[in-house]
């Protein structure tokens, strides 16, 4: 992983340039493209609308360890290099780069496909990489959460997920998704086909096999990202709040939402089953160290199109406990899918599953980590990735 970025810009020809440089800030990231060329002969040109840090030349390798769309941005560039295309690289949020050549392939994961698609040719494959459920969904998903914390609470909180809607999908001849059936059914009434691939982490880790199960059995992690209430730690907090028996580590960035803070500071700072410990890296030793005291992830998120956080903690062996809207596929021989979000869903979960044998607890936890092995990597996407373009490609013509 860390040799990907030189690899690249080893074997391919690099060429940043900027859209009108004579009239934008050429220091902004987001009008700048990036070109790269195939080592032999190419077969016509692709643009890819994802996110470009990972491509500039004085990019910290380091950077590929901090989300998963980098890495994901420079294979699927180097997908495309590799059957031969010529690749321009341009951010998702370029709001200024007008195409000044033919394109084959163009792929974007918002607002690009919108605003480029009738400057493309009638032949170009217009492809929408799904990370995200469909923006509207989305959206009121978030919204109906923070009337529910409103109504329990007595408080508004700001929405932290909201994104504007984008009509990629209704643009797109294809798509690809990490996502799983409920992310797809969200993007259906569009009627373009779809193509699903694994959600990867780039983090593997060996599985333990010493852990104890009758001492974990009453340990549960959440980990996420920011949108606390989107991502249901409120709930997961006001479940645990009446099971003092059982105890929850909290790894977020909990401190860069004051709001939601403030309004469950006694939940996070002053109950004693919670210990609420901020943002982990995954990388380092405390991440290992937690998930080596728990026996399960509790992620009832409202929206996402393949959770990464979910796939990490089951690469840790965790047993995942998640909805549905999550957007990861979860076996019930290694996992659970909360048939409802609700706090008393949650609590009845949560004590059937430490109730559980202490063997099939860790036969659960190892299916998972095995589940995540086996599908769900950097190996397995760039394999399912390259198998869904050239598939694309054959229909095409």
């Amino acid at each position: 992983m860390k040799t990907l970025i030189k690899s690249i810009f080893r074997k391919f020809g690099i060429e940043i340039t900027r859209y009108n440089p004579d009239s934008v800030n050429t220091s902004n990231l987001f009008e700048q493209v990036v070109s790269l060329k195939p080592e032999n002969n190419s077969q016509g040109n692709a643009l890819i609308s994802y996110r470009l840090e990972p491509f500039l030349k004085n990019a910290d390798e380091s950077l590929l360890n901090k989300h998963t769309n980098y890495w994901r941005s420079l294979r699927m560039a180097e997908t495309f290099l590799k059957i031969g295309f010529c690749v321009d690289v341009i951010d998702y949020r370029n709001k200024t780069f007008i195409p000044e050549k033919e394109y084959a392939f163009f792929i974007d994961v918002r607002h690009n496909l919108e605003r480029l698609a009738p400057m493309l040719t009638q032949n170009c494959i217009k492809i929408m990489y799904i990370d995200a459920a469909h923006i509207l969904f989305h959206n009121a998903a978030e919204c109906q959460r923070l009337f529910n914390i409103q109504q329990r609470k007595g408080v508004t909180l700001h929405p932290r997920r909201f994104e504007i809607p984008n009509l990629a999908i209704e643009n797109a001849d294809f798509a690809i998704t990490h996502g799983n059936e409920f992310t797809i059914s969200t993007f259906r009434y569009a009627n373009k086909p779809i193509y699903k691939i694994p959600q990867l982490q780039l983090v593997v880790y060996p599985y333990i096999e010493d852990k104890n199960y009758e001492v974990c059995r009453k340990y549960f992690l959440w980990f996420g990202s920011g949108g606390f209430v989107h991502k249901g730690l409120d709930l997961v907090l006001d479940a645990f709040t009446e099971m003092p028996d059982h105890h929850l580590y909290i790894c977020g960035p909990i401190q860069k939402e004051k709001d939601f803070e403030k309004v469950y500071y006694r939940e996070l700072y002053e109950t004693t089953n919670i210990h609420t410990i901020g943002w982990v890296d995954v990388n380092g030793p405390e991440f290992l160290e937690i998930t080596g005291k728990c026996l399960a992830l509790i992620y009832p998120s409202c929206s996402e199109g393949g959770a990464g956080s979910v796939i990490q903690c089951m690469h840790a062996g965790l047993i995942p406990i998640i909805s549905y809207e999550s957007g990861v596929d979860v076996d019930g021989d290694f996992g659970i899918i909360l048939k409802d979000c609700s706090i008393d869903t949650i609590k009845n979960t949560i004590k059937m599953i430490s109730s559980f044998p202490a063997e099939k607890l860790k036969k659960m936890s190892h299916k998972a980590w095995e589940y995540a092995r086996a599908n769900h990597t950097r190996e397995r996407f760039a394999e399912e990735y390259k198998k869904v373009i050239m598939k694309i490609l054959e229909n095409s013509e």
